[in-house]
């Protein structure tokens, strides 16, 4: 009688200790953020049943994890997007208020402000970043020469870089143990890659470039002696997957944050997805870059390490406008903004409305889909809350999602968000209703920013996106009501400093 009882209480005690290791697991899963690089909301298949181009790994993805459709970059552009992402504030509170930093560019994210990277880094969290950075460098500089870390746009010099000195803020001063990347835009000179704080291969040769007409659009710049665009993809991929291998038998938790430079210019599928498609090398690029995805998601099933860990996926902004490239897929029945109006640096919606997926088996359910309004500056608040970290004065605009992941149909809805578009204009979003405060897109779309068909046009424009998804019809003269209250609180925005 006495070892029976003494099993059953071994027994108990062992599947206590067996759910008491589920539940530590559980809240400290690892994490793999994946952020693709112009990648239109309509490209991907799980949020655009009439889309032409094949992403199985993705709609893979979105069957086994979480939709979400009404989620936002808090820019329509590259660089501040990122700094929104990685920081949980809105990146028209830095120093940067329009547009993306250059190659020259000082680092825009302030020295100990806290990151994602550093807030796992501080949970016991082993940190990686690979891929595109685009958030500004702090360059070592020729003995004799003035450095340039201001003059943002094309023409700015960087002949003053020392690149075979060491950079002294980077990704590895805001939470990542390592990194491995580009600087910038892999259509911006110089082509180098980045390894810790280092540039392994210094640039000793120039790549001629491409014309600003073709997908395949780069400028002209410096290189280092093996680097090639086309193969940049696959490079990134490797050393994604390597590192998901190599990090997936460890007891320390991980966080890889993996900012693919596609399909963003220069779109250069390799000869295994050129012409795959019959689209064109826009998605084929596109096709490619789900395959890279997939092989990074395939490293993280093959390791065992798919059952612990939250996969978040999303895209930096709306697709590009350049060479043609929407327009010629509109002709053959593809939209890459998936019906939103806009496109790339625009404060319409196809802009900024970006398709987002989680991922967490036996917490996010497989299939869910949620129009909840969501801001990628909120996948802080998030991860610190999945982490028990709290934020305290960190992530000012940060706003937890964690319960929508649990309880997509009962989830408290965040109140408002705000968005910036390429010339630095902001809209904010409340429920139905979004205030642009401008007359035009901000951006590159009709009605462009100065131009005549701006010009007499009303100083800011209300939508109603239930009424009006499509944001034809201008509401600002019929509720101005509405047009107060929202330019009030995007005031008390500014001036506190905080949204959150």
């Amino acid at each position: 009688m006495k070892n029976a009882r003494m099993r059953r209480v071994v027994a108990a005690v062992l599947l206590a200790a067996a759910w008491s290791a589920a539940a530590a697991a559980q809240t400290r899963p690892n994490v793999v953020l994946i952020l693709a690089d112009d990648l239109g909301y309509g490209d991907v298949g799980a949020f655009n049943p009439g889309g032409r181009i094949p992403t199985p790994h993705l709609d893979r993805l979105a069957r086994e994890g979480l939709r979400l459709t009404d989620a936002h970059t808090p820019s329509a552009v590259c660089t501040p997007t990122r700094y929104g992402l990685l920081t949980g504030r809105y990146p028209w509170r830095t120093r940067l208020p329009r547009g993306v930093l250059w190659g020259n560019g000082d680092a825009l994210i302030e020295p100990n402000r806290t990151t994602i990277a550093s807030l796992l880094r501080d949970a016991g969290y082993h940190t990686a970043g690979i891929g595109k950075w685009h958030l500004g460098l702090r360059w070592a500089a020729i003995p004799g020469t003035v450095p340039d870390r201001t003059t943002n746009n094309e023409k700015a010099p960087v002949d003053w870089i020392d690149y075979r000195g060491r950079i002294t803020d980077g990704p590895t001063h805001h939470g990542f143990a390592e990194f491995f990347g580009l600087p910038a835009s892999l259509d911006m000179r110089d082509y180098v890659y980045i390894d810790g704080d280092r540039v392994p291969e210094t640039p000793t040769t120039t790549l001629a470039g491409e014309p600003s007409t073709i997908p395949a659009f780069y400028r002209p710049g410096r290189a280092g002696a093996t680097f090639r665009p086309e193969r940049v993809l696959g490079d990134l991929t490797s050393r994604a997957v390597r590192y998901v291998r190599e990090h997936a038998a460890g007891r320390q938790p991980f966080f890889l944050y993996l900012a693919l430079a596609s399909p963003h210019t220069p779109v250069l599928p390799t000869a295994a997805f050129a012409g795959r498609t019959g689209l064109g090398p826009y998605a084929d690029f596109v096709s490619e870059t789900d395959a890279s995805i997939g092989e990074v998601l395939q490293a993280l099933e093959q390791t065992g390490a798919a059952k612990n860990t939250l996969v978040l996926f999303a895209s930096d902004n709306g697709p590009a406008p350049i060479a043609g490239m929407i327009e010629s897929l509109r002709a053959k029945g593809h939209d890459s903004a998936g019906g939103w109006r806009g496109a790339k640096q625009d404060l319409y919606e196809g802009g900024h409305r970006v398709p987002v997926i989680v991922k967490w088996p036996g917490v996010v359910a497989p299939g869910a889909t949620s129009r909840a309004l969501v801001s990628l500056v909120d996948v802080l608040a998030t991860i610190a809350d999945v982490v028990g970290r709290p934020l305290l004065d960190a992530g000012e605009d940060s706003i937890s999602f964690l319960p929508l992941l649990r309880q997509p149909a009962t989830a408290v809805e965040r109140a408002a968000v705000v968005v910036q578009s390429g010339n630095g204009s902001l809209a904010i979003r409340e429920g139905r209703w979004k205030l642009c405060m401008a007359p035009g897109s901000g951006g590159l779309s009709t009605p462009v920013p100065g131009s005549a068909d701006e010009r007499g046009l009303p100083p800011v424009q209300l939508f109603d996106l239930e009424a009006d998804p499509s944001e034809k019809t201008n509401l600002q003269s019929a509720h101005p009501e509405i047009v107060g209250r929202l330019t009030a609180l995007l005031e008390t925005y500014r001036k506190t400093g905080r949204s959150r």
